[in-house]
């Protein structure tokens, strides 16, 4: 399974408009050659180098097997058009919270994971209760990391 974005390159930066320097936006992704079992996808995206320790930018979990992307700008919301849910980032908001590093450049990862179930589990749910879910059910995983350092 591969992940990749047509607004950075594989460890490339992250453009402004996708941080909280610019519009804040999620940033379009993309998938390939997920397992032939797969019923749902899952995505978290992280910074292990923020300070406090592993900041969590976006939860999103539900996402129908047949997809193979995420437009740019994905709503806010708890649920999504064909049943994806979203939850609880570390800036206690639902959905997408875009890098704002306090100084230095830091490190974006996008994992999506592929799934051999869709998640009885509620909107607005944490990381920790996401990976606790998915536990057990992870058929493949795709990963890709951005950069971002504030102007």
């Amino acid at each position: 399974m591969r992940i990749e974005s047509p607004a950075f390159e594989p460890e490339g930066p992250i453009p402004p408009e996708h941080t909280c320097d610019g519009k804040d936006v999620s940033p379009p992704l993309a998938w390939t050659d997920p397992p032939a079992s797969t019923a749902s996808f899952a995505l978290i995206c992280d910074d292990p180098d923020a300070p406090a320790g592993t900041w969590v930018h976006w939860v999103l979990w539900n996402i129908p097997p047949v997809e193979r992307r995420l437009a740019k700008g994905i709503a806010r919301t708890a649920e999504l058009t064909g049943g994806a849910r979203q939850g609880t980032n570390d800036f206690r908001r639902l959905g997408y919270g875009g890098p704002c590093p306090p100084s230095g450049t830091h490190r974006y990862f996008f994992r999506l994971f592929a799934l051999d179930a869709t998640l009885n589990l509620s909107a607005g749910a944490t990381r920790k209760e996401l990976e606790r879910a998915m536990s057990g059910h992870v058929l493949g995983q795709a990963e890709l990391m951005g950069k971002y350092r504030r102007p």
